[in-house]
């Protein structure tokens, strides 16, 4: 008796099954006896399915609609879905069976993986600089890497080689490019300040599949993840573009409150060593300028501006980056100095406040302090991250004798303050090394 009841159960499931599948066919093909084109109704559910909804399948069709003039497709709304059998489908709407939609819709999705994208140029004597700041953003950031490496080509060996070495580590990846200005004016724009410098200009021009970007100096060390301040990019109005910290905090010795003979963004300038970019805006707005009541395009006005500002520029592309912003102030986001700390933040006097409270983010070792005696913090900052290895251990074991070697500095101004060079490392070691795997 029990062998014809599962028999029995085993028929029923199966006709249920084959029932529901006849059902789901007709709800795709019901025009086919009324004239409509055989295979158009799958390749229309293809299209919404692709689309991702209901607004993607209206644009559908409405395209079909016109596709057939006079109303001879008879479907009105194609997004409608029901999980009434077909026959009971007003005759008008070509319905999608809901048990089969749902387990395609519904079902799980794999979402793309989002990369932080770093950009960097180095020419000369900047290999060791450079490699140094890329392990300090790969050690503390989170979410994957894409380094945009712009180097001379007796460089590219060398990169290569060192960074195909940390491959193991799974967590960045990065492309090499050769340095290049526009033919007609390369060997100006190569000579502007310091070899290479303004190759950070063309960027957006260059870079045109990338959509946020930011781009540090070599001298640059990442005291916390690059996560960080990539998620500034969200805090962005609707017209700002780009982010970068003022040149100087205190007026008294700012450069260009003092000396500069061109316009410049606010009360003191921006530094351009660390500067975050929405390169979507920055392709697409017309910047207003001084050359012309017309605004121009990011492509079009560097060269006018460096013809007009040439004589009277001394950062080079820094100070053309000023003059940009100083005629159009509401594409720029400033943050705090703390994202971009240099030895002027310390060597006269401690003058930025957000450091003292919360320690500082970002080093920025300009004026060759990393190699010289001169600010021996930054220093001992600089050659602790270089001497550093990717294993967890070295990493937890860091900080001591880097608090050491900085108690050695407070014979300097910056030394006297240098728990602010380890405050927010120390968290950042802590944050990423010192909890289990599942929590970091």
């Amino acid at each position: 008796m029990r062998r014809y009841l599962r028999l029995a159960v085993l028929c029923l499931a199966c006709g249920f099954c084959s029932l529901l599948y006849a059902f789901s066919q007709l709800a795709l093909s019901p025009e086919e006896g009324a004239g409509g084109g055989g295979g158009k109704p799958q390749a229309r559910v293809a299209s919404w399915l692709a689309g991702g909804g209901r607004g993607a399948a209206r644009g559908a069709g409405s395209a079909a609609t016109a596709a057939h003039p006079g109303g001879a497709h008879r479907c009105k709304d194609f997004s409608l879905c029901y999980w009434n059998p077909y026959w009971m489908l007003p005759s008008d709407v070509c319905g999608m069976n809901c048990f089969w939609e749902a387990a395609i819709r519904y079902g799980p999705k794999v979402q793309p993986v989002e990369r932080m994208h770093l950009a960097v140029v180095a020419c000369g004597e900047r290999l060791e600089e450079t490699i140094t700041m890329l392990k300090s953003a790969i050690i503390f950031s989170i979410k994957p890497l894409q380094f945009h490496i712009f180097a001379e080509d007796q460089l590219h060996d060398s990169f290569k080689g060192i960074l195909d070495s940390w491959s193991f580590l799974q967590t960045f990846n990065y492309s090499l490019y050769p340095i290049s200005f526009p033919s007609e004016n390369a060997m100006e724009w190569k000579k502007l300040f310091k070899p290479c410098a303004s190759q950070r200009l063309f960027l957006p021009l260059i870079l045109k599949e990338v959509d946020s970007l930011l781009y540090v100096d070599t001298d640059i060390l990442f005291l916390r993840p690059v996560d960080d301040i990539w998620s500034l990019l969200k805090k962005f109005n609707s017209t700002q573009i780009a982010a970068m910290a003022p040149e100087h905090e205190e007026p008294r010795i700012g450069w260009y409150n003092r000396f500069a003979r061109h316009p410049y963004y606010g009360k003191t300038g921006v530094n351009s060593g660390v500067m975050l970019m929405n390169m979507t805006r920055i392709r697409g707005k017309y910047f207003k300028n001084d050359l012309t009541t017309v605004r121009m395009r990011w492509g079009d006005i560097l060269m006018p501006l460096l013809k007009k500002y040439k004589l009277n520029i001394t950062w080079g592309d820094q100070d053309l980056l000023n003059i940009i912003f100083f005629h159009n102030p509401e594409s720029l986001f400033v943050f705090p100095c703390q994202w971009n700390y240099r030895p002027d933040h310390c060597i006269y006097g401690s003058n930025c406040q957000e450091a003292e409270e919360e320690g500082i983010f970002i080093l920025h070792g300009n004026r060759g302090v990393y190699h010289d005696d001169k600010q021996p913090a930054f220093r001992a900052i600089y050659e602790a991250l270089r001497n550093c290895s990717f294993e967890d251990d070295h990493i937890r074991s860091l900080l001591k004798p880097l608090e050491l070697e900085l108690q050695k500095t407070v014979h300097t101004y910056c030394g006297k303050i240098y728990k602010i060079f380890i405050k927010r490392l120390t968290k950042s070691i802590q944050d990423r090394y010192d909890r289990p795997p599942k929590e970091r």
